[in-house]
């Protein structure tokens, strides 16, 4: 396409960009995990101007598609990322502008927009829908044991759950759905962890805990199954930990590390940190979640805190901490 400037002169048109949250629900990601695969992998927008907003083409988000594509059939993000950006553009998956495609979900009415590739996440999105329990828990199951937690957590897992989130945010309906696929998740990676229990874990278990008052402890029990895999032991103390008791459990127990989550906004107050006692060895605080402010390394804390973003740089920062290294899956 081009267009002509007031001076006459003829020079091609803007290409169609999109923003970070656009290019996040389309995907099925978080905003974070874009962050992070721009930071670690450059697959982040390639015409980016310094104190401006980062914007997407049509090209970067073909890129970061055939990355999703990728991560969740089992390939590690670098993996994912490398082949990614040695693509063709012409042998990229096709991008447009138009709003994904909506998937029917039971009778009547209510529809999520998924990507049509999805076709494992648009399964489990219509067994939560239907409240088909069983059906919802083997899906989970078969992937954890075919392609490990990490995969289906960031490929299968999150997707369905936002899919089955932003239904009920936009309507009002679904919160039955949402409660149970999230204990269908739950039960699966207790399940999943379970099946590790014979094997030696690391002498020094890491502490998993969500800050105080942070209800969503989802996430921990992700992480404490990917551990398992690897070999690393964790004591998971759940939701909504008060500082007291945050302290008693590091006293008891002595972890290689501690894993602090907050997932709503707030919830995550630095100034938590400093009921954390001191001992010898001194364990890694690591803090993840939304609800933390930014720049961990800058808080005025006795502690050295770690902030990480997504499930894999957790596992990866948390099984050197407990000095078992990364064995691989199941």
């Amino acid at each position: 396409m081009i267009e002509t400037t007031t001076a006459g002169v003829e020079r091609p048109a803007a290409q169609p960009t999109l923003t970070v949250a656009a290019v996040a629900r389309r995907l099925g990601v978080s905003p974070t995990t874009l962050r992070t695969w721009d930071r670690r992998h450059g697959l982040g927008p390639s015409q980016h101007q310094a104190g401006t907003h980062r914007r997407y083409s049509l090209q970067d988000v073909a890129r970061l598609e055939l990355m999703r594509r990728l991560t969740a059939d089992g390939a590690s993000a670098g993996d994912a990322a490398r082949v990614a950006l040695a693509t063709a553009p012409a042998d990229l998956p096709t991008v447009s502008l138009e709003a994904p495609p909506v998937v029917p979900v039971g009778r009547g009415a209510t529809v999520l927009q998924l990507d049509r590739s999805q076709d494992r996440v648009r399964e489990l999105v219509r067994a939560a829908d239907t409240l088909d329990a069983p059906r919802f828990t083997a899906i989970i199951r078969e992937s954890l044991d075919r392609r490990g937690v990490i995969a289906t957590w960031d490929g299968l897992v999150v997707p369905a759950l936002a899919a089955v989130g932003a239904r009920w945010a936009r309507t009002g309906q679904g919160i039955d759905a949402e409660h149970l696929a999230s204990e269908c998740v739950l039960g699966a990676l207790r399940h999943h962890t379970a099946r590790f229990s014979a094997v030696p874990m690391s002498t020094r278990p890491i502490l998993l805990a969500c800050v105080e008052e942070e209800q969503h402890s989802l996430p921990l029990h992700a992480l404490a199954a990917a551990l398992a895999e690897r070999h690393v032991g964790t004591r998971v103390l759940g939701a909504r930990v008060p500082p007291d008791a945050l302290a008693s459990a590091v006293r008891r127990l002595a972890p290689s590390a501690v894993f602090l989550w907050a997932q709503r906004p707030h919830t995550g107050d630095p100034a938590q940190l400093a009921a954390l006692p001191e001992i010898r060895p001194s364990p890694l605080v690591a803090v993840a979640g939304p609800g933390w402010p930014a720049h961990p390394e800058r808080w005025a804390v006795r502690q050295r805190v770690v902030g990480v973003a997504d499930l894999s740089e957790a596992v990866s920062l948390l099984s050197r901490a407990a000095g078992a290294g990364v064995l691989g899956g199941v």
